[in-house]
């Protein structure tokens, strides 16, 4: 199986050529390490998204292929992501603080970590890596490797580095990397619009 290489959204309305380019590849060169400018450039970005009472309510793990706290990050992973994303030359989890120094709930912190996360989605795409999200990892098994108290909440793994040669890719990887970009259309997702 041959990897499709024009992954181009077609967009119903004009977007920004980097919303419309990004994908979440599953491919990644398991030699190169992560452009670590173009790594810290995503950061920034992040630093950067909007936040309710500019509470920044985000925290990162940013963790490198061969080190330590990756091994830790890549065992959290369910089995399938596990098998593709130890490639990647940096796994970067997402957390965000979920309880204020009063010691209050911030029912935001989860929409505005979401946020930061795009933001360093875009920037990372923009700037040559590919970036991919996964929800399916062991929460649990993030923050206690890592001594996460309970005001920090681990959100998303992200798998960042650059791109790989699909001839040795696993074919289910193939499969899903080839699968149609879709979404629903935009009629479907706006309740109201008067």
């Amino acid at each position: 199986m041959t990897l499709i290489t024009d992954r181009t959204a077609r967009t119903d309305a004009p977007v920004l050529d980097v919303i419309a380019d990004r994908w979440s590849p599953r491919i990644y060169d398991p030699h190169s390490p992560v452009d670590e400018d173009a790594l810290h450039s995503a950061l920034e970005a992040a630093r950067w998204a909007p936040s309710a009472f500019n509470r920044q309510p985000w925290r990162f793990l940013v963790t490198r292929r061969g080190s330590a706290s990756h091994r830790a990050v890549l065992e959290a992973l369910v089995e399938f992501n596990r098998g593709w994303a130890q490639d990647a030359g940096a796994l970067v989890v997402v957390l965000a603080e979920t309880v204020g120094e009063d010691g209050r709930p911030l029912a935001e912190a989860r929409y505005d970590a979401g946020q930061a996360a795009a933001y360093l989605t875009l920037q990372a795409h923009a700037d040559g890596l590919v970036v991919h999200q996964m929800s399916g990892f062991d929460q649990a098994a993030v923050s206690h490797a890592f001594g996460l108290g309970t005001d920090l909440t681990p959100l998303t793994v992200i798998a960042v580095g650059t791109p790989g040669d699909a001839a040795g890719a696993d074919e289910a990887v193939l499969a899903r990397e080839n699968a149609p970009r879709t979404r629903r259309p935009v009629t479907e997702s706006v309740l109201v619009n008067d």
